[in-house]
């Protein structure tokens, strides 16, 4: 499991904050890495970002454990990799505009929310580049986040089955979970989360589904059945067995890093190069935690 049994960590120069090293521990999984040596309730130097920025880059997913943030700070921090990113069907929570509340009171009995497979946002004409996720109430059992990495996906996929996926441009769209008529809709009662649906998620965009990484320049996959309805130019009835086999490639156990959440942890992922998805397994108890996106990449 995540967080357990640790490969030997590495140090990152430059030094800072009184002469600490950063420490990137890698999971020993398909993606994910922790963080430790920074301190994120104070500014950071540009050497400090730039390193944090190199070490997502390479593991995909960072993890900063024992980090007492604020909001101030959460949105301090996200702001050194971009804007802020725009979440459509959230309302912020009181007094923000950029923070939204990922939330799940102890006695809700509403599905849970984000768990099947996603990027964030892929509908989004720029979907975000990046997402950031404070823990502040974390259950003592489950409630964990699992990943998957689509460019480790993309790297094992058989020939013959990359062919059928080469050059296909994939049709995104928020309708299924955002629409008033969507999981999210009009008939989701009794949930704690500010979800707000709206006629707007059945608008389309259309994204490469094999395209390279706008800084790494890594070929992945972008992605999944959820928010890609269809592919451009093909009937729905040859694209949805496409779809099925790609979403259970994407998620197969060995591209999967499980990703275990403390009180006071920060977690941000790159949507470019990773899927992820919710788990439950924490009923009777209360879940909270703030999160932020980060904007496309600009060059």
């Amino acid at each position: 499991m995540a967080n357990q049994m640790l490969p030997k960590a590495r140090l990152l120069p430059p030094k800072h904050q009184k002469g600490n090293l950063i420490r990137i521990t890698p999971s020993g999984q398909a993606c994910g890495a922790q963080v430790t040596g920074v301190d994120l309730t104070k500014p950071l130097s540009d050497e400090t970002v730039a390193a944090i920025r190199s070490a997502w880059l390479e593991h995909h997913v960072l993890s900063f454990p024992d980090q007492a943030m604020s909001d101030d700070d959460l949105e301090r921090f996200t702001r050194y990799f971009g804007d802020f990113g725009h979440d459509p069907f959230f309302d912020p929570i009181a007094g923000r505009e950029h923070i939204a509340a990922i939330r799940r009171d102890a006695d809700e009995k509403s599905p849970l929310f984000a768990e099947n497979w996603h990027s964030d946002w892929s509908f989004q004409a720029h979907p975000p580049a990046g997402t950031c996720l404070f823990g502040i109430t974390i259950p003592p059992v489950g409630g964990d986040t699992w990943f998957a990495n689509q460019h480790a996906a993309l790297d094992a996929m058989p020939d013959d089955m990359r062919a059928q996926y080469e050059g296909l441009t994939a049709i995104h769209s928020a309708q299924m979970a955002y629409a008033p008529d969507g999981a999210y809709g009009e008939k989701d009662e009794g949930r704690s989360m500010a979800i707000r649906p709206d006629e707007s998620a059945r608008e389309i965009q259309t994204h490469s589904l094999v395209r390279e990484h706008p800084e790494t320049g890594r070929p992945g996959l972008f992605s999944c059945m959820g928010y890609i309805i269809g592919f451009q130019g093909m009937e729905q009835q040859q694209a949805l067995p496409l779809l099925q086999q790609l979403y259970a490639w994407q998620s197969r156990d060995e591209f999967v890093y499980r990703h275990q959440w403390q009180a006071n942890m920060l977690t941000m992922w790159d949507n470019r190069s990773v899927l992820h998805c919710a788990t439950g397994g924490y009923d009777g108890h209360d879940r909270l935690l703030h999160r932020t996106t980060i904007s496309a990449y600009q060059a």
